[in-house]
């Protein structure tokens, strides 16, 4: 029964208990009000404890009310229940108290919580702000300050945090809701006041418009395009500036603002994509996992040793293989500087930094690998190298341990060949930053068992990364898909868009960095040494034939100090280069290419409409299980928009399926059918008058 009524003395609990995470569901809504109701008229209970059993607080709304306007009674009407108690209501926090779940506290008078308890109102990861009340309460009760910042980042936030704002009463230690039924019955033999947070106000002198735009001013990066973020900071500037009522009218003009706005629906999309995503079909639900409790590495390098810190970070110690003594210590130097970094930032601490430091070992030995669970390879990105360190270690590591590489693009087949029982290989690819990045693309070989991919995709979620499976081809899911974003964004260089005028259009629309400068802080060596091994078409050459020229000029990009674009020393601030102009003109000129002024427009539609017709492409050979599983890898993996929904999102939402074909065919009559060659799959989804939505693999 939700919302049963337990007397301890005078202090009367009320039990949610709805498992697993006490969401608020219609019928947790019904039996609070019940309850309050209830006391209310009990003279024997002289304050109440709002309670949940299990491993947490109200965690947050029912995800299956989703989309749909939730049944009576609202969320609002019931915090307005709670609200309106004569008798002191105390919350006992622990576990997660989010969105709904701490606007229902908020509707208390008072809030204990054990020190391990996070809060947060995270709807604006979603296109939304809080519906219930917490734009109005939460400045209210902890001040405009942490009422923002909370609010517009929809980050967790610490109960030692909270507890200095204001937003919780007391840290108690021990069992939550004996602590709560104790704070309750102080208060009561103190004859403590109602402390209803509709009846506080806000100085609103402290917080004029000038507060509020420095306050816009110190997220817009962070929230670059995003409309919900907007939203929350007018709706607590009503907080301080309109009489309680008056305010929760705003916020609820704000809500339906969010949720008419296409954002909210492409953020709630990639909530649930992001779910689905480790959702393998055919994949047992009750395989048998391997256990994974020290790891080896091969590789220290930028890449190897970012990856090494998502396993020490979560106390899975790692050892790390490098060939020779010197890379191995510049190395495990690289990862203590990146900890130490971190600790001045105050993200970790001191003692942490030497804790994960101390889960490091470091080897140029293959035989110190031989114990370990899992083996991650991340050398150069050669096909002999690669097979050369598969073969050492399947000779040398237990016939049970993974092996995995980290490879960008090669097949993982053909590696696999030279390893005894392949069906422990598969692809792990990490995307760099390795220790900063959420995504990790779990490539399936042919032989790959089943509970091989099971555990890693288990591994994924411990080490906290977004997995999502690929099959196997070349560049997997996201690098296939990237190399025709590339080769539009450079093929329209040589038109007559200059890069700066791309990747400000690419940033526009929402991307971290343009495709042009990511290659400059890739490194231009990275492209041209992969290139030297590959047949190229003349297509793919003219495209690549600038970048080919500023690597034989010695220009590698950012760590050169010039690559496409120039750099001065010590800035990342890309600047239109000469010399690269001057080879843009040059290679026009070689493959006769009359340059043009080219529309914002058309670089947006050639770079992600290209990149949406290989997505198609991926996902009707089946290398993709989902078109969503695609949007998860471009959005974590690449940094594009959440509030777009990911490239495959945006092309049957944004543009239209029709539409994006009817421009892909423009485009290959314009620019030749090597590109442009339309998908099969979206052919058949037109013709059909399908969805993207309905195409499942597996």
């Amino acid at each position: 029964m939700q919302g049963e009524i337990e007397k301890r003395g005078s202090i009367g609990i009320i039990w949610i208990d709805h498992p697993p995470v006490n969401a608020i569901s219609q019928a947790v809504r019904t039996g609070l009000v019940s309850a309050v109701e209830q006391a209310a008229s009990d003279d024997d209970i002289k304050a109440l404890v709002l309670a949940c059993r299990g491993r947490t607080f109200m965690a947050g709304a029912d995800i299956t009310e989703f989309g749909s306007a939730p049944k009576p009674p609202s969320l609002s009407e019931v915090i307005d229940a709670i609200s309106a108690s004569p008798k002191i209501i105390v919350a006992a926090l622990f576990g997660t108290a989010f969105g709904g779940g701490l606007e229902v506290a908020l509707g208390c008078d008072y809030r204990v919580a054990l020190p391990s308890t996070k809060i947060g109102l995270p709807e604006v990861k979603l296109g939304i702000i809080p519906g219930a009340q917490g734009t109005q309460r939460l400045p209210r009760l902890a001040g405009v300050d942490f009422a923002l910042k909370t609010i517009t980042s929809g980050d967790p936030v610490r109960a030692s945090v909270a507890h200095r704002a204001g937003a919780i009463d007391r840290l108690v230690e021990g069992d939550v809701v004996d602590q709560a039924v104790a704070y309750a019955a102080e208060l009561v033999a103190e004859n403590a006041p109602l402390r209803k947070i509709q009846h506080m106000t806000i100085d609103a002198g402290t917080f004029d418009e000038h507060y509020f735009d420095a306050f816009r001013t110190s997220i817009a990066r962070k929230t670059r395009g995003m409309n919900a973020p907007e939203r929350a900071i007018k709706a607590v500037q009503a907080a301080v500036n309109l009489p309680f009522a008056e305010g929760l009218a705003f916020e609820r003009k704000m809500i339906m603002e969010c949720v008419a706005d296409p954002q909210s629906k492409a953020l709630q999309y990639v909530f649930f994509a992001e779910r689905e995503a480790i959702k393998v079909p055919g994949l047992a639900k009750d395989v048998e996992l391997s256990a994974v409790d020290a790891v080896g590495m091969i590789g220290a390098g930028t890449m190897g040793g970012g990856i090494a810190m998502n396993f020490v970070n979560v106390g899975i110690p790692v050892t790390l293989l490098e060939m020779s003594q010197e890379a191995l210590d510049k190395g495990l130097g690289i990862i203590r500087n990146n900890y130490e970094a971190s600790a001045k930032k105050g993200r970790i601490t001191a003692e942490q930094v030497e804790e994960r430091m101390a889960l490091l070992s470091g080897t140029t030995q293959y035989s110190d690998l031989a114990d370990k669970d899992l083996v991650i390879e991340a050398v150069f990105e050669n096909m002999d190298v690669k097979k050369e360190v598969f073969k050492n270690l399947s000779d040398t590591v237990r016939p049970d341990t993974i092996l995995a590489s980290n490879t960008s693009y090669l097949d993982i087949d053909e590696i696999a060949t030279v390893v005894d029982r392949p069906e422990r290989m598969l692809g792990m690819h990490f995307f760099s930053p390795a220790n900063i990045m959420r995504m990790l693309e779990i490539v399936r070989a042919e032989k790959t068992a089943p509970e091989v991919l099971a555990t890693a995709l288990k591994l994924g979620k411990r080490i906290k990364k977004v997995g999502a499976v690929a099959g196997v081809c070349f560049g997997f899911i996201g690098n296939r898909m990237l190399r025709g974003y590339g080769h539009e964004a450079n093929m329209l260089i040589l038109e007559g868009a200059a890069p700066e005028q791309i990747d400000g259009v690419l940033y526009n629309f929402g991307m971290p960095m343009g495709v042009i400068a990511m290659g400059d802080l890739a490194g231009l060596d990275i492209g041209y040494s992969m290139r030297q091994n590959l047949n190229l078409s003349d297509g793919e050459a003219r495209a690549s034939y600038i970048y080919d020229q500023l690597v034989e000029l010695g220009r590698c990009g950012q760590k050169t100090g010039g690559g496409v674009y120039d750099y001065e020393p010590g800035n990342r601030t890309p600047i239109p280069s000469p010399i690269t102009q001057k080879l843009i003109v040059q290679a026009a000129e070689k493959f006769a290419i009359e340059q043009r002024e080219i529309s914002d427009e058309e670089i947006v539609e050639r770079c992600f409409l290209s990149m949406f017709n290989i997505g198609c492409n991926v996902l009707d050979e089946g290398i993709a299980y989902r078109a969503s599983d695609i949007d998860i890898v471009y959005l974590n993996g690449y940094g594009f928009p959440a509030w777009r929904g990911g490239p495959m999102y945006w092309a049957e939402n944004t543009i239209g399926l029709e539409r994006a074909l009817e421009r892909i065919n423009e485009f290959a009559e314009l620019h030749g059918k090597e590109h442009w060659t339309p998908s099969p799959l979206l052919e058949r989804l037109v013709a059909e008058g399908g969805s993207l939505r309905d195409v499942k693999n597996g």
